[in-house]
């Protein structure tokens, strides 16, 4: 049974279930930041993944990182899986600005989060689901 590495699970919120993967929201209001995590227990890999859902996740990761670029005006999109502190299969993708306080370095060990209210993330939330709303629609009643 798929479950939630607990450092991700202390840092973001639920956005949606997409087909392959939960999408998440990082509690950090300084970076618009999303966070997709493959719901199938024991991957560490992109290359793990069977072909069928290694084209879906890249399906699910340009939908989400386009999706966001327009939607906050980003300057550019970090798109990255790292796993050096959470070896779960995760996949950050992070608008940045040429005026943000990390650019033009990557933004992991730069400053201090910036956690949102609950107002805010809520309405970011709100936000991210509506421009998911396909992706939303295709993980209804899917089973990983």
């Amino acid at each position: 049974m798929f479950s939630l590495d607990p450092r991700l699970d202390n840092d973001t919120y639920v956005i949606a279930e997409f087909k392959l993967c939960r999408a998440l929201l990082m509690n950090d209001a300084r970076y618009p930041w999303v966070i997709l995590v493959p719901r199938i227990t024991g991957l560490t890999e992109i290359y793990q993944l069977s072909q069928t859902d290694q084209q879906q996740l890249m399906l699910e990761s340009n939908t989400v990182s386009k999706a966001l670029a327009e939607l906050v005006s980003a300057d550019k999109m970090n798109v990255a899986a790292l796993g050096n502190v959470v070896s779960q299969l995760h996949i950050h993708h992070v608008a940045r600005y040429h005026q943000d306080e990390a650019w033009p370095a990557p933004v992991w060990g730069k400053g201090e989060a910036v956690a949102y209210s609950e107002q805010e993330y809520q309405a970011v939330i709100q936000q991210l689901q509506q421009v998911f709303k396909e992706l939303i629609e295709d993980g209804k009643n899917t089973t990983v």
